[in-house]
């Protein structure tokens, strides 16, 4: 997904009022201010109320619903290949969010998480915080080159602290 279709993609829900927040390899990106690597998909965490406009804008604009998926994440692709991987969450009224996770669990982000800001393609752009990019990278997989990669360089920019499996290390025997 080029930095230009992911502008495109946000100007058409920008125009359509559903606000979103960039999360995974983009959301890295955009907090750096520069794209460091090629992108399968857009990650984006919105609310839950606004996901049908969301999957009817991207339908505007092609994009179609991919089969299976839930309330808590769908995907939606486009037959040129664009794509983008939609996370609702439930949001209180104080800004603070919910991602209900397969099992019945729901895992809680801080109001602070939706704060970040970035850029993509030279467009102001809301981000997960350097620090939720963490906490979500640190959770419920084993990262990849990529990811590790995308830690370090919120580390060098940020000051992050890294869980130690987000760390590339030598091995010590």
């Amino acid at each position: 997904m080029t930095a230009d279709a992911v502008v495109s993609v946000l100007r058409a829900l920008a125009e359509a009022s559903i606000p979103v927040c960039i999360d995974g390899g983009w959301g890295v990106d955009a907090l750096l201010g520069e794209q460091t690597r090629e992108h399968r998909d857009l990650d984006l965490i919105l609310s839950l109320g606004d996901a049908r406009g969301l999957q009817r804008t991207l339908e505007g604009v092609g994009f179609a619903r991919q089969e299976g998926g839930d309330t808590s994440n769908f995907v939606m692709t486009a037959t040129d290949g664009r794509e983008v991987d939609v996370h609702p969450i439930e949001m209180d009224e104080h800004g603070n969010g919910a991602f209900a996770l397969p099992e019945g669990r729901r895992w809680p982000f801080p109001r602070a998480a939706f704060e970040g800001e970035g850029s993509i393609g030279g467009q102001p752009v809301r981000c997960l915080s350097a620090d939720a990019q963490v906490q979500c990278h640190g959770q419920g997989y084993d990262p990849g080159e990529k990811d590790l990669a995308d830690m370090e360089r919120l580390q060098e920019r940020f000051g992050v602290v890294l869980p130690l499996h987000l760390c590339r290390q030598p091995n010590r025997r």
